[in-house]
């Protein structure tokens, strides 16, 4: 990672800089089709549009959002995007084009596919009332009978503006249109502004058409922003980065594997027990499967190549065999349900089963498991346990384990998301399964906020036991959608999500999902289809890379940011006198200075990733008694490394 500051380079890296920073406007549209807001200058301003749809009589309507519905996003050029998704029978086509000054132009085509009588389809528009509250609301081209009889109470105009000290906000349509205006409290504070583009039936086989633009503008936040480390405390160890390996595209596979571990320091691996080929019934011996069960085979060779390369290794088991559940294995929610228990008068041989493997690991490919778990059996991915299950299952395979001269412990929770935290209580109040377990592990598809995230750094503190994300990323849907792969907006939001686990949790490590074609962080190769051009990083796979080349078990100190949209993350060992700060910026260009750091500091590096820079080696303004100023570019990943010896 550490290289010779180069002039040339710096001044090319400058010029993209400044390209990057004039462009107009940038839309950032969720691949549910909810434009989430616009970016000009780097500065983003925010807002969200989703559609709704309500039933005949004041049924319950339907939104889009995220893991509502199965769209499909494409990115059609340098300034469009498209995403198409349905509501029941109705059909949305929503193609949304960059344009200048903050502007972008919206076609939205809906096609009915049944006979269907509506209250309502609804172009909703949410304003943080942060930002608006104070503003001035105006309606645009009212029409002469504003309050009509069909609609009551809705004010018919082209569009709406709403002008604030910091923020400008305008919505423009052809034709005036039903237009409601109230306060939602649902996710925070904001003003809802309901526009409906349709009331009455539709047939089978009709469509409509409706396009609108939308303006977004205000004050560019360039006040500089104060990064404080403290250095005297030294908080848990990070290891490193890490990744799953669980095989699933046999032909795209193998070359993305390769790719990552040559290019990533991969610090922690997990990989899948394929238990119902290991032993898919109760009364064979499953030596005979590791022979020929090929998923079987595959699965150890991973783990040897990662054991091979000294990297510890999580064993997970997704999908049980028949015999060990109550009821026919189902991968797909039944009636909102997922999974299946395990079955209590199997209890034994399931214990044996997974310890036979793990022996067999070690005996004949030479791995040692360090923890063991079943997928997020909170919901039940695809075995289901309830907490207090999950505590006699620690205990009971962890002695199993022990009694079978295993080292292997268990991993406590390895939760779908941060949200379901009260699932690993019962097994960490329980002084008997202390003994048993090697790390807490959540998920981080869902639960970002501080309070949820600090419940897991809670629990390892009280417990002593590390952290570990075992999942990591954003979205959970994203395989459906793989363009939005390629996305700066969701490069972005991955690592500034990694970033705020690092300052908050502390974790020993987060196991990206996945370093294997499945959610790659690669682009081509024929990784989704996606064969016209061979196999290559991007950005998202640079900000891993970044993140990755954090020197090994530096300890999280505590840090703060002044700005709101600058997450931070600080690591360091004052033994080894080295230090590495995480910056991702959400904003604008501007000016960060540092303190804290020691004032003998004899290296100094800063790198870049986004867009246009990969870890770009860029430069430091000033440095002096351990004050340091840097230029933090827009819109970017940024890490600082300071060394002293």
């Amino acid at each position: 990672m550490y290289r010779k500051y180069r002039v040339a380079f710096i001044l090319i890296s400058s010029i993209l800089l400044f390209f990057a920073d004039g462009v107009s406007a940038q839309s950032e549209l969720a691949p549910w089709g909810n434009i989430l807001g616009i970016r000009r200058h780097g500065q983003f301003y925010d807002f969200e549009t989703s559609i709704k749809v309500e039933g005949e009589n004041g049924k319950r309507g339907n939104i889009t959002a995220k893991e509502a519905q199965r769209p499909h996003y494409n990115r059609d050029s340098k300034d469009q995007q498209t995403v198409t998704t349905n509501i029941d029978n109705l059909y949305f086509k929503e193609t949304v084009k960059d344009k200048c000054s903050g502007k972008i132009n919206v076609a939205l085509q809906i096609n009915a596919k049944a006979d269907t009588v509506l209250n309502g389809i609804f172009l909703c528009i949410s304003l943080p009332e942060r930002e608006y509250l104070s503003g001035k609301l105006r309606w645009i081209s009212v029409a002469k009978d504003s309050i009509g009889e069909s609609v009551p109470l809705a004010i018919f105009a082209k569009g709406f503006s709403v002008v604030s000290a910091q923020r400008n906000f305008k919505i423009l349509f052809n034709s005036a249109m039903p237009m409601f205006v109230r306060k939602d409290t649902s996710r925070g504070n904001n003003i809802l502004v309901s526009i409906m583009l349709f009331h009455g039936a539709m047939n089978k086989g009709d469509s409509l058409q409706t396009n609108f633009s939308i303006k977004a503008s205000g004050e560019v936040d360039k006040q500089p922003v104060n990064i404080t480390v403290d250095t005297t405390r030294q908080g848990r160890a990070f290891a490193g980065f890490g990744g799953n390996f669980r095989l699933q595209y046999p032909k795209t596979d193998p070359e993305v594997i390769d790719y990552c571990l040559n290019n990533l320091r991969v610090a922690w691996g997990r990989v899948e027990m394929p238990w119902r080929f290991w032993q898919p019934k109760q009364n064979m011996s499953p030596l005979d499967s590791a022979k020929v069960a090929m998923p079987v085979q595959k699965a150890m060779e991973m783990a040897q190549r990662l054991s091979k390369m000294n990297i510890p290794i999580i064993l997970t088991a997704w999908a049980p065999p028949a015999w060990a559940i109550i009821g026919k294995p189902h991968f797909r929610p039944i009636n909102g349900v997922w999974g299946n228990p395990l079955n209590p008068d199997s209890t034994q041989a399931i214990y044996k089963s997974i310890t036979d493997y793990i022996i067999y690991l070690k005996n004949h490919y030479g791995v040692d498991i360090k923890l063991f778990s079943f997928n997020e059996s909170d919901l039940g991915i695809n075995i289901r346990v309830t907490p207090e299950e999950h505590d006699v299952l620690i205990k009971g395979l962890g002695a199993y384990f022990a009694a079978h001269g295993l080292q292997t412990k268990m991993l406590l929770g390895d939760n779908s998301d941060a949200t379901t935290y009260q699932f690993i209580y019962p097994a960490l109040n329980d002084p008997e399964a202390r003994q048993y377990i090697g790390a807490i592990s959540f998920h981080s598809w869902r639960g970002w906020d501080t309070p949820t995230l600090e419940k897991w750094a809670e629990a390892a503190t009280r417990s002593g036991l590390p952290l570990i994300v075992g999942e990591g990323s954003t979205d959970a849907q994203a395989y459906g959608y793989p363009q939005i792969f390629q996305e700066s907006t969701y490069a972005l939001q991955e690592i500034n999500l990694y970033t705020r686990i690092l300052n908050i949790c502390q974790p020993v490590t987060i196991l990206q999902w996945q370093l294997t074609t499945d959610y790659s962080p690669l682009i081509g190769g024929d990784v989704y289809g996606d064969d016209k051009e061979p196999l290559h990083a991007g950005q998202r796979f640079y900000n891993l890379k970044q993140l990755a080349s954090t020197p090994a078990s530096l300890f999280a100190m505590p840090v703060s940011s002044s700005a709101k949209d600058v997450s931070c993350a600080a690591l360091g060992d004052n033994a080894k006198g080295i230090y590495t700060i995480h910056l991702v910026n959400n904003g604008t260009t501007r000016e960060v200075t540092v303190t804290g750091l020691p004032a003998n500091i004899k290296v100094l590096h800063f790198y870049t990733t986004n867009q246009k820079l990969y870890m770009a080696d860029g430069a430091i303004e000033r440095q002096e008694n351990g004050k340091i100023v840097i230029k933090l570019p827009s819109v970017s990943y940024c890490t600082l490394v300071g060394i002293t010896k």
